[in-house]
Parts: C-alpha cells; sequence; structure tokens
C-alpha cells in the first residue's frame, strides 16, 4: 500500500477477538501507510485538553471522591478541532486523546494523596507536588514500555482494554462523519452557565438541606444539585449510582437516627468528639465525627479485597510478564510495533530511583528519603503497574483498585520506614512512597488503553509514549498551581477528598495510634456484608463515606440513564446512551471549569469572593433549576441526530 492510500475508516472484527497462532493483527492503518502523526498542531491540541480535564478531574475528585475518563472527550474535541482547522489525521486525533488523557490520569493520582500534605498542616506548594506529579506519571509510562508487547499484543483478545477500545471505534468513526462535538460542547456551555449562575449569580444554594427531627428520628436530608454529579450518575449509570446512594442511606438515614438516639442523652462528648454533646452536634458534625470514620473503614475494605480478589490475576501478570521479557526480540521494530529504546528507558528508571533517594521529606530543609526508600518506589511501582495495566486490561479502568494499591503500599512502608525518621518526617515519607506508586499505578491504567487504542487503529508506540510523557509533564506543572487553588476548601472539608482522607487515616493510625478502630471495624463490617451480597462494595463505601447530599443528584443522573436505556428502540439505544454521555462529560467539564475559575477568584480575593451567601429558603429555586438541567440532558438525548455513514 502507497503512503497516499487512504485506509478504510472501519475497525476490523478482528479487534474483538483473539488471534490464531501465527497471525498477526492489521490495524486501520496498516504499518506501510505514513500518516501524520506526532505534529505540532496534535501536541498542542493535546496538552490543551490535558490542561483542562486534569483540572477538571481534580476538581471533581476532590469534591466527591471520583472521576471520569477522559480519552473519548478528549478524542471528540481533537476531531473538531481539526475539521474547524480542515486538516489532522486519524493518528494526529488519537495523539490528542493520548496526551489529554494523561492529564485526567495524572489528576486522579496526585488528588488520592498529596492533599494529605495539607490536611496536616504542611505548606507545598510547586514543590515537592511538581516533582511527585512528573516523578510518578514518568514510572506508569516508562514502566509500560516494556510491558506494551507482551499485554497488549501477545495478549490481544485475551486483554480486551475496554476503555481502549471503545476509544477506537470512537475515533474511527469520528473521522468517518458524525455531530459528536456539538453534543460535548453543548454540555459544558450549559454546566458552565448552570454553575454561574448558582456560584457567582447566587440565585439558588449549591447544597439545600432540610433538618428532621420527629418521634425521635433525628437527621437531615438534602442534594448537591450540581452538573457535575448529574453528569457523573449518568456515566456511571443506574445499578452504580442505587449502590452510591445505598451507602448513603445507610449512614444518613440508618446510623445518623441511631446516633442521636442513644447519643442525646448522654451529657459528655463521646469520643472520638472531645468537645461537643451529641445533642447539640448538627448533622454535618455527626458525619465528621463519627460516619466518615465507618466510611473509611468501608473504602479501606473495599480496596483491599479488590486487590485480594485480583492476587491470581496479580501474580500471573509478574510471572508471565517476566518470561515475556527473556523472550523479547531484539530486531528492529516496524513502525506500529516500535518502542522507545530499551536502554533510554532502563536509564531513566534508575535516574527516577536516585532523584526519588534525593529528594528533602520536607520544605523546610530536612534530610532526604534515602536509598531505600528510592528502591522501594521502583519496586512498588513496577509490581503494582503490571497489576493495574492487567486488570484494566480485563474489567476496565473504572474498577482498577488504586487505592487499595496505595493502602497497601503505605501500610508496608510504614512498617518498614516509621522507626527511620522523626514521627512527622516518617509520615512525610510514608506518603511520598504511597503517592509516588498511586500516581504510576494510575498513569499506567491510562497508559495501557491508550497504547491498545493505538494498537486497534495502527499508531507508532513510540510516538503514543512520547506523548505520553509530554501529557505528564504539562499536567504536573498544573497540578501544584490547581491544589493551591483548592487549598482553603480541603483543609476545611469543604471538599470531602474521601481518598486523600483515607490516605491521612491511615498513615496517622498506623504511626500515631489515634484512628478509632471501632468504627474503622464497623465500616469494614458493613463492606464484608455487602460484599457477601456480591455487589459492587466500593461504591458503597464512597456512597457511606460520602454525605448523602452527593448520592442523591448521582442517582438522578442513573435514573436518566434508566429511562433512556428502558423506553429507546434498540436500534437508536446505542446512539441515544453515547450522546448522553458526550454531553454528561461536557456538564462535568462545564462545571468543574467554573468551580477553578470560582478558585481562583477567592484565592486572588477578587469581588466575587466576597459575594453574601444564598438564603437558604431558596431551595425550592434550586429544585427547579437542577429540574430543567435534568430536562436538558433528556431532551439533548432525545434529538441526537443520527450518525453520518
Amino acid at each position: 500500500m502507497s503512503s497516499k492510500t487512504q485506509p478504510k475508516m472501519v475497525l476490523p472484527r478482528e479487534a474483538y477477538q483473539a488471534l490464531p497462532p501465527g497471525e498477526r493483527y492489521t490495524p486501520v492503518v496498516p504499518n506501510e501507510s505514513e500518516m501524520p502523526e506526532l505534529t505540532p498542531r496534535s501536541l498542542l491540541v493535546g496538552v490543551a485538553v490535558g490542561i483542562l480535564f486534569g483540572a477538571a478531574n481534580a476538581y471533581l475528585g476532590l469534591k466527591v471522591g471520583l472521576t471520569v475518563s477522559a480519552s473519548i472527550p478528549a478524542a471528540v474535541i481533537g476531531v473538531a478541532v481539526f475539521r474547524a482547522l480542515r486538516q489532522g489525521s486519524l493518528l494526529e486525533t488519537n495523539m490528542v486523546q493520548t496526551i489529554g488523557s494523561t492529564g485526567e490520569s495524572l489528576a486522579a493520582g496526585v488528588i488520592f494523596t498529596l492533599p494529605v500534605l495539607y490536611l496536616w498542616g504542611e505548606t507545598p506548594g510547586f514543590w515537592p507536588i511538581f516533582p511527585l506529579s512528573l516523578l510518578g506519571g514518568l514510572l506508569g509510562v516508562l514502566f509500560m514500555i516494556p510491558l506494551r508487547r507482551f499485554l497488549i499484543v501477545q495478549e490481544h483478545g485475551r486483554l480486551t482494554y475496554p476503555e481502549g477500545t471503545a476509544c477506537a471505534e470512537i475515533l474511527v468513526a469520528s473521522q468517518a462523519g458524525g455531530p459528536q462535538a456539538k453534543l460535548l460542547f453543548s454540555g459544558l456551555g450549559v454546566g458552565a452557565l448552570y454553575s454561574a449562575l448558582e456560584r457567582f449569580g447566587r440565585l439558588w444554594p449549591a447544597e439545600p438541606d432540610v433538618a428532621i427531627a420527629q418521634a425521635g428520628f433525628r437527621t437531615s436530608i438534602g442534594a448537591s444539585v450540581t452538573p457535575e454529579l448529574l453528569g457523573v450518575g449518568y456515566i456511571i449509570g443506574p445499578a452504580i449510582a442505587a449502590v452510591i446512594l445505598a451507602g448513603g442511606a445507610i449512614g444518613w438515614l440508618v446510623i445518623m437516627p441511631l446516633i442521636y438516639l442513644f447519643g442525646s442523652g448522654v451529657p459528655t462528648p463521646i469520643p472520638p468528639e472531645t468537645v461537643a454533646r451529641i445533642a447539640d452536634m448538627d448533622s454535618f458534625s455527626i458525619w465528621s465525627r463519627y460516619i466518615r470514620y465507618i466510611g473509611a473503614g468501608a473504602v479501606a475494605f473495599g480496596g483491599l479485597f479488590s486487590l485480594v480478589k485480583s492476587a491470581p490475576t496479580l501474580w500471573e501478570s509478574v510471572r508471565l510478564t517476566a518470561i515475556a521479557l527473556k523472550q523479547r526480540s531484539t530486531q528492529q521494530a516496524e513502525r506500529a510495533d516500535r518502542d522507545l529504546p530499551l536502554s533510554l528507558v532502563a536509564a531513566s528508571l534508575i535516574v527516577i530511583g536516585l532523584l526519588v533517594a534525593f529528594l528533602p521529606l520536607r520544605t523546610g530543609g530536612a534530610g532526604p528519603l534515602g536509598l531505600l526508600a528510592g528502591l522501594a518506589v521502583v519496586v512498588f511501582s513496577f509490581f503494582f503497574v503490571t497489576v493495574s495495566s492487567r486488570i484494566v486490561g480485563i474489567i476496565g479502568s473504572s474498577s482498577n483498585p488504586i487505592s487499595g494499591m496505595t493502602i497497601v503500599t503505605v501500610l508496608i512502608c510504614a512498617l518498614l520506614f516509621g522507626s527511620a525518621y522523626s514521627l512527622q518526617e516518617a509520615k512525610v515519607a510514608v506518603l511520598t512512597i504511597g503517592a509516588l506508586v498511586c500516581i504510576a499505578a494510575a498513569n499506567a491504567g491510562d497508559t495501557s488503553q491508550d497504547l491498545k487504542t493505538g494498537f486497534l487503529i495502527g499508531a507508532s508506540p513510540r510516538n503514543q509514549q512520547i506523548g505520553e510523557i509530554v501529557g505528564v509533564v504539562t499536567t504536573g506543572l498544573v497540578m501544584s498551581a490547581v491544589l493551591e487553588l483548592f487549598r482553603a476548601d480541603i483543609v476545611s472539608g469543604a471538599f470531602k477528598a474521601p481518598q486523600a482522607n483515607l490516605i491521612r487515616l491511615v498513615i496517622d493510625g498506623v504511626l500515631g495510634g489515634n484512628l478509632p478502630w471501632g468504627l474503622v471495624l464497623v465500616g469494614a463490617a458493613l463492606a464484608a456484608c455487602v460484599e457477601m451480597m456480591r455487589l459492587p462494595t466500593l461504591a458503597f463505601a464512597v456512597g457511606l463515606y460520602l454525605p448523602i447530599h452527593l448520592s442523591i443528584p448521582i442517582m438522578v443522573g442513573g435514573l436518566i440513564r434508566l429511562a433512556v436505556e428502558t423506553w429507546s428502540p434498540p436500534r437508536s439505544l446505542e446512539r441515544r446512551r453515547e450522546a448522553g454521555v458526550l454531553y454528561a462529560s461536557g456538564l462535568i467539564a462545564g462545571a468543574a471549569l467554573l468551580g477553578v475559575a470560582g478558585a481562583a477568584i477567592a484565592f486572588f480575593n477578587l469581588p466575587f469572593a466576597q459575594a453574601e451567601p444564598v438564603n437558604p429558603a431558596q431551595w425550592q429555586v434550586a429544585a427547579i433549576a437542577f429540574t430543567l438541567l435534568s430536562a436538558s440532558l433528556l431532551w439533548v438525548i432525545s434529538r441526537s441526530p443520527r450518525r453520518r455513514k
């Protein structure tokens, strides 16, 4: 095939099935076909998209502990931009989503761990947040380079990498023609407008709450009526949304009334609370001092148990990968099978290990982590990068037990290094190691999906790996600024940051011995009961940890998804579901951008930040506004145009 021959824009049937021994997969863009890929415009657009979705996912993850995949929205934005420019190839669009999705995964690893520094009263800024983001992200990318040929190529058909395969379909369909970009940008505009009216216009409260105290039953109920939570609910679907709501209902409609019922007559504070009596505490105080620890126990059990269930996969992954690396061919690879040189990868990993070893523990000039800690980071990262890639290849990125891997890492490192430093320095050292491993594992899951997409459409792995590194560097630069903007919300508890709070509780509990183990074990027991019922344990645990106010709008989004799947004709179901996902992604991105803007306004003490709070009686207006927002999602789905063939 000549370099000028246009490949047929159809994902072949072999993309979904294992091939007979000796047969090779033929991608959409064959090896002998040349096509623009790693170009200045693809780098520029990819970096912009990575920063956009990195900031959006940092906002969403800190607020409710959930992140959403950026691969498909990034691909759609790339298609839209290149069409507006009247240029841009399939492989350039893939490069945009490769770089853009790196922002989402890096943000997830960062916000799950590094906010703990703020909660401990530390004052991190650009240093050490950027170095940790950079080194952790690079570990995730670099370890996937020698693993790619085995996990992505040789295991094709057995490891499906669902998000990577879906993104390949979207890229091919978008190149063939389609209006997906309008849906995404419409959602972004509506989400931003809604958030602007609520945040800056103060037309309705973001989180109306109604206290309930009848016949000895005391609690409160409300909803955080925001576009991002509606979008999250639609994307995750009704089943997971219902389990999240069930966790919130157990916390606020069962445990909280029982705490009030049995504790209101006690004249003294009940630990872990040391000042206020239960009778004098409001519902959010009860959540903060009691239910949050129960939820933390549930999340810890869910993360660890998911890791235990993955143990056979984990062991098999490491064993087969070691065998594959020994048998790796040294012959010159073709364009679509060419990686960055292994010599460069090995040298880079050695440099990263040494940099980690000599990282100062604290900004104030404390001593370095040490060579043993640097070695631990490299070893744990390789182990969990392998596990992460194989797990997302089987069940997708949404079920990747990153929190469980991080908890295991910090527990082991707390035992190994707890006595090597003073108490506060030991906490920072254990967190540093855990953060690097968490970021590496999160980024490896996304890198695996991106490499799978590239394998299916015929991208150059070497160029994709360069793109991943560019995404890590640029998003890492932004993360320090984003976390600084949200510092006050993290410290005050306005942003729940469930994973970061859980990591803090684990480290404090092991090193300081101040964890209320009774409440934690109650949460673990509840999660075990949910596991026995074969329900998604981590979804229940997150719902139990978070206030019910966040679960309700997520459930509304899930119910809209249920209505679409129930009432849509079979021939239009897939089209409508996809339209909803794109519009919902836009809602999340638009609201998150306004959240970042609002944080910047507050950070710089601009006039908008001093606006008077809204009257709580306006919850009726909030209900009407959220109903109209939900109706816009339904309307867009019902009128979504057909794909052009």
